[in-house]
């Protein structure tokens, strides 16, 4: 549907108002009310807003469908440019430079304004009038404060507080909705209905367009249909298995969430219909534009790839400008009565099915100290909301009912020859299932014998971990490791646990990982009885910058973390070609994780379904699904989880050993030297050799 049909009843109701503010905003580049030097920002932005306007009456008109390629990325290129890397130092985005044009005090406060009214761009592709008037307003007060004389910052920030908050009801409900409701068509009808083979298409979703876009887009052009649909089926399959490896009934389900970057349209066209065939519904949700929705880890939805990753991390803790203990509870009270309105919607939610994207160079921010972030109360308010909300949504979408799955692919700037390595990945990505599935369970045989496991690293790594492993009652029966092939998380290869985490001790060294869009060089982490007790990489300058890098990416703000899952990866073919093609260190978490033992710090892998049995395909229950921190759910669910789950990988070539030990003394030797020596295990070698 149009979304101009879709939001016509909503759009008229705030037409007036959306005319007014637009004719206000025209207003102000001419007038002399204001003095410098913030005349200068507020003609700028009532300029961009202007733009917007225009954009709003071309888009209402079609005279979209009507542009050339070029004449559409000169258009994007407009929207976005004043962000763009070579413009980002001298730009109002920007809270540093923001703060030497504007002062200390607003600075930062107008930087703010400025990354909501940007939020205007996706709302006018989406037709939504009332997303943009709301934000007029909010910049039309501000500005008529600064009119004759200078105001307090607090009134300023009090008009952003009241903007955040007094729109709560329509922005977070919003987001809920569109996570549910398949009656939201936006992305599914651009994919749908596009000719993909004319790359104007992909300016119809309103994000930022880059070369990346448009070079995965024409060339999945290129792949044959029976390629394309290869890697849809494997994705499709991928989620269906996750239900039947859980025992979990997806006929109860009739929606799934899709997220993906843009360019990928091709393969989830024919995504849309392997979904179709199993009975599912896909559902399409942008990752949130406002930031009373956003994530500061990462983009949760469907995206484009960011036109400058410093702009997002100088923005990513501007949620600190309102967030306190009121917005908190108003934010979560919109959510309980959304909840409950849309709780058919929920329960009949499978989960999301996700497609990662990776090879972008590695991002090393800057930390400006004009951009907001969260005091030690404000990170304890946040981690109490998303303890809260985390209950709230297994409360209506239980854990134990549904499943996901993950996939990821290359970007062209992973380098020369890319298509040759979009199609070793496609390759990897559709390994023989069986086969692993043998030979891990070779490895979780031996692994069922032991109590602990001590990993060693070589060379520069200093890696020296000893992991504790949960005992067995019935070895006949049950298993403390789960054969993970190709369902949940692609490519297949790995066996793993929870670890006990009286015991687990220790130094884990990785010498380059990435964590997100972070790549991590020489992180350090050090356990004592499972949780961690110093951390440390060399990304940054100073020693306390760095700190915090691995505090807020991996630590997710947390003190301390606990080890949440221990694991063995034995893909070998996957990390094979990332030798090949000298891409090791540029490969996702998600691959990675595949490519040698790795260890995630926060939750279980079994968080919030720790008692949902789960077996093995040689019938055997996973029995180590808890630590003694999750076990608390059942006294305090609020002391059980972090709301994290975060893997770092050591990579076979910086390995030295896995060791297995029991309670006899007997070894059981699984890697030394990097390479697989268990009896039955030698073939995982062969792609090393």
């Amino acid at each position: 549907m149009d979304v101009w049909t879709f939001w016509k009843e909503e759009n008229e109701e705030v037409r007036e108002r959306y005319e007014l503010s637009m004719e206000r905003i025209r207003q102000i580049p001419q007038e002399k009310t204001v003095v410098e030097p913030f005349k200068e920002y507020f003609i700028s932005m009532a300029r961009f807003v202007g733009m917007i306007g225009e954009l709003v009456q071309e888009l209402q008109e079609g005279k979209d469908r009507e542009m050339s390629l070029e004449e559409l990325q000169q258009e994007n290129f407009r929207l976005y440019q004043d962000i763009l890397p070579e413009n980002y130092e001298a730009s109002y985005g920007n809270p540093a430079w923001a703060s030497v044009k504007l002062g200390e005090e607003f600075g930062p406060l107008l930087s703010f304004l400025y990354g909501e009214l940007r939020g205007e761009i996706p709302a006018a592709y989406e037709g939504r009038l009332s997303v943009i008037t709301a934000a007029n307003e909010a910049f039309i007060e501000i500005y008529n404060l600064f009119e004759e004389e200078i105001p307090q910052a607090k009134e300023v920030r009090d008009v952003l507080y009241w903007y955040v908050s007094d729109y709560a009801d329509q922005t977070v409900r919003a987001w809920l909705w569109e996570r549910f409701h398949p009656e939201w068509s936006f992305a599914r009808d651009i994919i749908l209905e596009s000719d993909l083979s004319d790359l104007r298409y992909l300016y119809r979703f309103g994000e930022y367009i880059s070369s990346s876009e448009l070079s995965v887009a024409s060339f999945l052009n290129t792949l044959p249909e029976e390629t394309v649909r290869s890697m849809a089926d494997t994705y499709v399959e991928g989620f269906r298995k996750g239900f039947q490896v859980m025992g979990r009934d997806l006929s109860k389900k009739k929606t799934v969430l899709i997220r993906y970057e843009v360019g990928f349209e091709r393969m989830i066209r024919w995504a849309i219909e392997g979904f179709e065939k199993i009975g599912l519904t896909p559902l399409f949700c942008r990752a949130p534009y406002q930031v009373i929705n956003r994530n500061p880890n990462r983009k949760v939805g469907w995206y484009s790839s960011s036109p400058n990753r410093q702009y997002d991390y100088d923005h990513r803790y501007d949620s600190a400008l309102y967030m306190g203990n009121t917005l908190k509870e108003r934010k979560l009270s919109v959510l309980r009565t959304a909840f409950e309105d849309f709780k058919e919607e929920a329960a009949v939610y499978a989960g999301p099915a996700v497609v990662e994207t990776f090879g972008q160079p590695g991002f090393t921010p800057v930390n400006k100290p004009e951009c907001f972030s969260l005091s030690s109360h404000q990170e304890e308010v946040v981690r109490s909301y998303n303890n809260e909300f985390t209950q709230l949504m297994n409360r209506y979408v239980p854990e134990e009912e549904t499943s996901f799955t993950i996939i990821a692919f290359p970007r062209p700037e992973i380098g020369e020859p890319y298509e040759e390595i979009f199609r070793e990945v496609i390759r990897i990505n559709t390994l023989d299932y069986n086969k692993y599935q043998k030979i891990q369970q070779v490895i979780i045989d031996a692994l069922d014998q032991a109590d602990y496991v001590k990993i060693l690293g070589k060379g520069e790594n200093c890696t020296d971990l000893t992991v504790q492993l949960h005992p067995i009652a019935h070895p006949d029966r049950e298993t403390k490791f789960e054969n993970c092939v190709a369902d949940v998380n692609i490519p297949l290869g790995e066996v793993f646990t929870s670890p006990k985490l009286q015991g687990t001790k220790g130094l884990l060294n990785v010498k380059s990982v990435y964590i997100g869009e972070f790549q991590f060089k020489n992180l350090k982490m050090e356990f004592e009885d499972g949780r961690i007790t110093e951390y440390s990489c060399e990304n940054l300058s100073s020693l306390e910058e760095n700190k915090d890098l691995v505090r807020q990416v991996i630590l997710k703000n947390h003190e301390s973390l606990p080890m949440g899952e221990f694991a063995i990866g034995t893909n070998t073919t996957a990390y094979a070609m990332g030798r090949k093609y000298g891409i090791v260190d540029r490969l996702p978490i998600l691959i990675v994780e595949k490519m040698g033992p790795h260890f995630a710090v926060g939750d279980t892998c079994y968080s919030w379904a720790e008692d949902c049995p789960m077996y093995n395909p040689d019938g055997k229950e996973m029995i180590a699904r808890d630590n003694e921190i999750s076990i608390l759910r059942k006294e305090d669910v609020a002391k059980a989880y972090f709301s994290c789950h975060t893997d770092i990988t050591i990579p076979y070539d910086e390995l030295d050993s896995i060791i297995a030990y029991g309670k006899d003394g007997k070894t059981f030797p699984i890697i030394q030297d990097g390479r697989f020596v268990l009896p039955g295990t030698e073939e995982l070698n062969q792609p090393l050799s």
